[in-house]
Formats: C-alpha cells, structure tokens, sequence
C-alpha cells in the first residue's frame, strides 16, 4: 500500500474514533518516548567516543588537550562536505521557529544534533548535550506534528513535550522539565498544556529507566540540614552566583564578537582549538561536559575533581584549590563559548551547572577556611550555586529549584534553595534584561513571552496585514489627469504619491481635493505635487517589528500607514485591517 494512501486512512479513522485532545494525549506519550531514546543515543555515541579515546591514550591525560582540535576539525569537515548546513544553537533555533515559522523545523534538525555534538563533546569540548537533545527531539515532534496535520498552537505544546522529555530522560526530574518547557518556551499553565507535558515527561523518564536502569547523574543524598543560622550565607551565595550569571552572559556576547572578526570558519577553528587546548593543559575539569567534576565536589573529593594539574605540588593547600576551582567558574564560561564559536555543537545548560558547582563549593570553602569558626555544608552549596547560576544565566528560577531538588532526591534544600534562587534572578534580571537564548531575538522582535499581548504581535506578519491595491501618482500629474485616472478608477480615498524610482514622495487623501475636484479651470493648471503632503509616519518593512508597527499607529493617530521596502513604496496597512488581524490572531492564541 503506497505511504500516502496509508496515512489517508489513519487520519480518517483518527478524525472518526479520536478526539483531538486524546489525540494530543497520544501524541504526548510518543513525543516522550522518543524523546528519551533521543537522549540515551545522544549520550551513548559521547561515552563511545570518550571510551574510545581512553583505550587509545591508554588514560593519558597529557594527550587529552589535543581532542578538542580534533573534534573541532571533524565538525568542521561534517558541516563543509556531508550536511553542508551550518550550526544553529538549539533553543534559539527552537523559540523562532515558534514565533516566526509556526512550529516548523526542518527533518534535518533531528539527526544533525546527534552527529555534531557527540563529537563535539566525546573529544573534549567543554559544552553539553542537554540543549541538541532538546533539538532534535523537538524537531522530531516538529514533524510528527506536521504529518499529523496538526495546528501552529499544539505544534508549539508538543514541542514543549519534547523539550520536557530530554530534559526529563537525561535529569530523571519530570517537575522541573515541566516548569522549563513552561518557563522558557512562554506555555500557558493551564491544565490542556499542563496534562500533555506530565504525560511525556513521565514517558520519557520510564524511557531512561528502560534503557538504563536507575542510573542517575548525581548520586547524591542531603545529609547536613538547613539551618536558620546559614542564612546569610546563602544569600552571599546568591550574590555570587547572580555576578557570576551577568559575567557568563557578558562572557558569550564577548567571545562570539571577537571570532566574528575572522573571515573564515577555518580561522575560527584553528585559534579555538589552540584556545580550548590552552586552557585545557592547564585546567584539566573543563574538558567535556563535566558531570564527573560536579559528582566529585558532591562528594567532598576537590583532589579528584580537579585532576592532575601543572599545579600539583602545591595542592595541599586549601587556597591554591580556591584559586584552582574559582579558575574554574572564569575559564568555564570562556571554554564553552569558545567551542560553540570555533564552530563546535552543544548546550549551555550544563556548563552553566559546572560553573554553579565551582562557584557554590569555593564560597563554601572561603567560610570555612576564614578561621572564623563559621562551617558549612561544601555538597550543600555545590547543589545551591548550580540552582543560582541556572536561574541567573537562563532566568527561569522554578526550574532551577526544582531541578535541584528532584537531583537530591527530596526538599531538605528548598528554603535555602528559594534564597540562594530568588537573590540570583533578582541581580540578573536588573542587570542583563535578555538571556543567551532571548537576546537576539528580542532584539528581531521574534521572541514569544508570557505578555499575550506581545506574543501576539510577534505571531502575526507584516505581510498579513499590507495593502497593495492602491492607483499610484505622480507628482508631475495634473489634477485632471488624476482625476480620471487616479480617482475615478479607484474605491480608496488614499494616494500614494511616487517618482520614476517608485520612491514615496507623500500621499494625498481624497479629502485634500474635495473642494476643487469640480473646478474645471484647475485641471491644466495644478498638478498632484500641489495637493501631496507628507504620511504621518511611515513603517519599515525591513526593520519594524509588529511590535513597532503597532506603537506607530499609537503615537501618529493615523488611519494609515504606507510601507517602505528597500527604500521604495511597498503598500499601506490600515489600522482597521491591523486590528482586525490581531483580533483573529488572539482568539487563536488563547482559545
């Protein structure tokens, strides 16, 4: 039976026997599934790679800096010859397909990811692989949606679905992949987004189990409780940890400026590589996503965590380890960013707990160390300086708190979790407005948020609402002529007025020659330029958001605007036709 016959009949039989919301539910529970299987392979082709590393260096980590220039050159040669498709970062990616392409992602998206970052990270690059796991299983559902026929708004909840089971399969923390997909995808918590997202989420974790028993990252127990008189430390901690989120933001914008200025993608590779390899030799734990780091300082063992480093012989003391782990939280930021700006593939999620860890576990050893009798849990403030730099860098505080608490495997850390979390967003938020993520597409005008009113605005298209059925003018023109030509062929009582080039030189309305359109001596004598007199405001095409087209309305008071495109006249929009848009595009959006 030919493939297209055969998904006829399923959508037949779907349409008879399945509501659409079971349908979704179903949906839900297959996004999840694959979504897990996604995060298992992805994870199982970088421990493949990184086991077979080992075997070749027979565990020499002297060798371990040259990797990454490895792994860098064979991504290179992957996107130039085989994919010929550069290296989009996946949650970026992801929000603009939302708001600008309707939930459609490209079948490409779900392998690409699961060749270019196992390579990435399995030699070395100090990047993760939560965030091209989210990838490819949200272009997986992507499609699935897209076979189904399903609409714009539940290709956006199943995408969510997607995003929920990745980072429910590699954390086993279905809540805080819920809160994620709701805190940086901008879904409504309502129970129709609320059930979908449980469901894959559930599907995915039972996914992980299958696949890999009650295996977890962190294996972790909470044995020093809180204590009201730690208090101030956590909120020190806070503190740190939202300084250090502004500095990991400023970090990336940074990094990505100065390899902006090579011309080549070879050049790029090549200083990163030796960058990367640099901080490498002499900062062993930021080779590769670092989970064996974070497992290290959990269980109190900094000696192991850090490795064999050029400063070896001088590791019995405690401040060259503060000075070794806060080395750490600077170069991770810097490491990560140079890999993904060489040309690398991989997440920030995971780099940004590294960077938490370190930061949590020097401040921990700083007040214990101060001699001032002041002792704190180091596991303690190693999981807390993760939820902080988590809430800071990525601005969604409720999945950092409740990531870290479904890691530890209860709530004994919640309050201090709440202080650490909330001081961190707080100092972020008032300093850096946008994420790593958000920035550039705040910036486009392309970035979905929890404000309906703005998200709604970013759905809709300019082209959507632009008029073109206008009769042109010209300034040369007689009254006469352009009353038996403009006027009387024409049902608007709106003129755009153009040169040779198509350039807009002003309009004219009906209303400006009403009183001498019947005077018959004019009609010789006086021409188009006479009467045209300058819009109230004009819209660029190529610039303004809806957003912006939105505001220009507001301040001008106009009825119409005309549309400026390349420097030509290009239509108008009528705040009618504007409005009744937005109308039709809210009732979508919210229904």
């Amino acid at each position: 039976m030919p493939a297209k016959s055969f998904l006829k009949r399923i959508h037949i039989w779907r349409y008879k026997y399945i509501s659409h919301k079971n349908f979704v539910f179903l949906l839900s529970i297959l996004i999840g599934l694959l979504a897990g299987i996604v995060s298992v392979v992805i994870k199982n082709i970088t421990y493949g790679i990184e086991w077979f590393l080992e075997t070749i260096t027979f565990s020499q980590s002297s060798f371990y800096f040259i990797f990454p220039i490895i792994g860098l050159w064979l991504v290179y040669l992957f996107v130039k010859h085989i994919s010929k498709q550069p290296i989009e970062h996946a949650i970026p990616t992801i929000l603009f397909s939302l708001s600008k392409k309707n939930g459609l992602l490209k079948r490409s998206k779900i392998y690409l990811p699961l060749i270019t970052a196992p390579i990435t990270v399995g030699f070395g690059g100090s990047v993760g692989l939560l965030g091209p796991a989210i990838a490819s299983a949200s272009a997986i559902s992507s499609n699935i949606g897209q076979l189904f026929h399903i609409d714009r708004k539940t290709r956006t909840l199943l995408i969510g679905c997607a995003s929920a089971g990745a980072i429910a399969s590699i954390f086993k923390s279905p809540i805080a992949a819920i809160i994620f997909a709701i805190e940086v995808f901008s879904l409504d918590l309502t129970f129709a987004s609320l059930l979908p997202l449980l469901i894959a989420s559930v599907s995915s974790v039972l996914t992980s189990y299958f696949f890999l028993g009650d295996e977890v990252l962190f294996n972790f127990t909470v044995v020093d409780k809180f204590t009201i008189k730690d208090t101030l430390f956590y909120l020190v901690l806070g503190v740190g940890t939202g300084i250090a989120s502004i500095y990991f933001s400023k970090i990336y914008f940074g990094v990505y400026a100065f390899f902006n200025r090579f011309k080549t993608n070879g050049q790029k590779l090549i200083i990163g590589g030796l960058a990367i390899g640099t901080m490498l030799y002499f900062i062993p734990p930021l080779y590769g996503e670092g989970f064996g780091f974070i497992n290290d300082l959990l269980h109190d063992n900094h000696l192991k965590a850090l490795g064999k480093t050029p400063f070896d012989a001088f590791i019995d003391n405690i401040w060259v380890v503060i000075a070794l782990l806060i080395g750490i939280t600077i170069f991770k930021a810097i490491a990560m960013t140079t890999t993904l700006a060489a040309g690398g593939a991989g997440g920030i999620i995971i780099p940004t707990m590294v960077m938490g860890s370190a930061l949590g576990n020097v401040v921990a050893k700083i007040i214990n160390n101060l001699g001032l009798n002041f002792n704190v849990s180091e596991s303690n403030f190693t999981l807390i300086g993760m939820a902080g730099l988590i809430a800071g860098v990525l601005h969604a505080p409720l999945t950092a708190i409740f990531l870290i608490a479904e890691i530890t495997g209860g709530y004994e850390l919640f309050v201090p979790l709440m202080i650490t979390v909330s001081m961190s967003f707080i100092i972020t938020k008032n300093a850096v407005e946008h994420t790593i993520y958000t920035k550039e597409l705040a910036e486009k005008g392309a970035l979905l948020t929890h404000n309906k009113d703005k998200s709604v605005l970013t759905l809709m298209t300019l082209d959507s609402v632009i008029e073109n059925d206008f009769t042109l003018l010209h300034p040369e023109m007689s009254l006469g002529k352009m009353l038996h030509k403009g006027v009387a062929k024409s049902s608007r009582n709106l003129f755009p007025v153009v040169d040779e080039d198509k350039r807009l030189v002003g309009i004219i309305l009906l209303d400006d020659i009403r009183n001498v359109m019947f005077d018959q001596s004019l009609y010789n004598t006086t021409s188009v330029e006479t009467f045209m007199h300058n819009p109230p405001d004009y819209i660029n095409y190529n610039e303004d958001s809806m957003q912006k087209v939105m505001q220009r309305f507001q301040d001008s008071g106009a009825w119409n605007l005309p549309v400026i495109k390349d420097g030509k006249y290009y239509g108008f929009v009528s705040k009618s036709k504007l409005l009744t848009a937005y109308r039709r595009e809210l009732i979508n959006f919210t229904s």
